[in-house]
Order: structure tokens, then C-alpha cells, then sequence
């Protein structure tokens, strides 16, 4: 149940954001309304569900982190919070100047998303059921992670997953084999899962063996999604069904025009 749970959650979120990502703009306005009021019982019930041990209370924390999360991820790419800075970066940003410049492309957020992680902490501290806040914590790490992996340079990278108003953003990415730092983020994530997936196979309570599963799976999935980034294969499969034809003639296209770009 906590595998088909959180691999499904994941999977459909993902397609889900994506989905209306791409909404004209009245849809964004929509969409967010109602992920607001989602993020708002998600809050108000954070620590009640905080305090329920039951196998189905570590699943409904995981929703409610999802929620959170998926409101965060809406907020940055419909373009509501972001940074105060939506210019592409300048051909000749190297260095720490280009890092600044693209922080100022989401600083915002990024304070956002510490916001809302640290409530998540707080709201349920000195409670047993620790899924939700753990949850957004794997999700805000590996999400720098990857972030700082974009910035950095790997061989992919969805740039047609943009909403076109959102598309200067990929000026800030590079395309390279690979970087420095992915070893470190993958090992790093790889052996958080271990460790949280080893307590769940070790726990003889329903609660703690569902509890640590759902979090080693979501920093597995997010160890996956690293993968993804420089390993050749066609991910966007996964979610195929949140792309409409039209938004896929544009994946091919912007495709074809990252293939002629040379790799570091």
C-alpha cells in the first residue's frame, strides 16, 4: 500500500502540475485558487494528522505534504511567486555573477518554500507522526539538488515542460555529460533512502514500517529523477498523458533544437 501509494502520488502529481502548467492563463488563476484552499486544509490539519499512529495516518500526512508541495511547484511555474528578476541570463554571466542572477530568478520561492517547510516543522513537532514534515523535507533537498544539478549542466532537461512565459528560465540551465556535484547528490540521496527504507523493513509496527517506507521511496524517486537528468532515456514517457498533441509537436521542436547544441 505505502509503495502503490507514494509511487502513484508522484507519478500523477507530477502529470497533474504539469497538466495545468500549461492552462491558459484564466486556468492558472483557477487552479491555483483551489490549490490554495487545498494548502490550507493541508495546514489546519497538519497537526492532528500529526498525531495519528495509524498505517492510513503516515498515508494521509503523505498527502498532505504532497498538497503542500504541489502548490509550491503551481505558485513558481504559473509564475505567481518567483523572483524579482524574470530577465534570461546575459551570454556573458560566468561564475558567481550567473549564480546570482539566476537566484534572483526564484528568490522568492525559494524563501517560500523555507516558509513552508519550517511550518510543516513546527506544526508538528513533539508529535509521532513525522511523514508530512519529513516528506517536504526530502522533497526541498533533492529539489535544490536537482536545481543546482540544472544550473551546473547535465545531458537533459525539460525545457518544453515550461509554460512559454516561464522559458527564459532555461538560459540558466547548461547541457553537459555531466557535473561535479551530481556523484555527491546522488550518493547523498541514495543513502538517506537506504537508511529510511532499512528501518521500514526492520519495523514490525504497521505505522513505522509505512511511515519510513513512504519516505525512503520519495527520496528513491527523487534519486530516480537525478538519473533522469543524465541518463538517456525518454522520461517524459511517464507523463505523455499530461502533454496534448499540440504541446507535443513543441517537445520534438525544442528538442531538435537542443540536438545540435554541443555537450561539455
Amino acid at each position: 500500500m505505502a509503495v502503490a501509494a507514494t509511487v502513484f502520488g508522484w507519478w500523477f502529481t507530477t502529470g497533474l502540475v504539469l497538466w495545468l502548467n500549461h492552462l491558459p492563463g484564466s486556468g492558472h488563476r483557477w487552479s491555483m485558487a483551489v490549490a490554495t484552499g487545498l494548502l490550507g486544509v493541508a495546514l489546519l490539519t497538519l497537526e492532528s494528522v500529526a498525531a495519528d499512529t495509524s498505517r492510513g495516518g503516515a498515508l494521509l500526512a503523505f498527502v498532505q505534504a504532497l498538497l503542500m508541495w504541489g502548490w509550491l511547484e503551481m505558485g513558481y511555474l504559473m509564475g505567481f511567486v518567483t523572483g524579482p528578476s524574470n530577465r534570461p541570463c546575459p551570454p556573458d554571466a560566468a561564475g558567481w555573477t550567473r549564480f546570482g542572477l539566476a537566484l534572483k530568478t526564484s528568490l522568492y520561492h525559494e524563501l517560500l518554500v523555507v516558509v513552508i517547510v519550517l511550518s510543516s516543522v513546527a506544526l508538528t513537532a513533539g508529535q509521532p507522526n513525522q511523514v508530512a514534515a519529513l516528506t517536504c523535507a526530502s522533497l526541498w533537498l533533492m529539489r535544490w539538488s536537482a536545481k543546482l544539478n540544472l544550473f551546473l549542466g547535465v545531458a537533459n532537461f525539460h525545457a518544453e515542460w515550461l509554460p512559454h512565459s516561464q522559458r527564459y528560465l532555461v538560459t540558466y540551465m547548461k547541457q553537459r555529460r555531466i557535473n561535479l556535484l551530481f556523484p555527491f547528490s546522488v550518493v547523498l540521496g541514495t543513502g538517506f533512502a537506504v537508511l529510511f527504507l532499512h528501518r521500514a523493513l526492520e519495523a514490525s509496527d504497521p505505522f513505522l514500517v509505512t511511515a519510513n517506507m513512504v519516505v525512503g521511496l520519495i527520496l528513491s524517486l527523487g534519486v530516480l529523477e537525478h538519473w533522469f537528468l543524465v541518463l538517456p532515456v525518454q522520461d517524459s514517457r511517464l507523463w505523455q498523458w499530461a502533454l496534448p498533441d499540440r504541446r507535443r509537436r513543441e517537445e520534438g521542436e525544442l528538442k531538435g533544437a537542443l540536438a545540435g547544441r554541443p555537450l561539455a
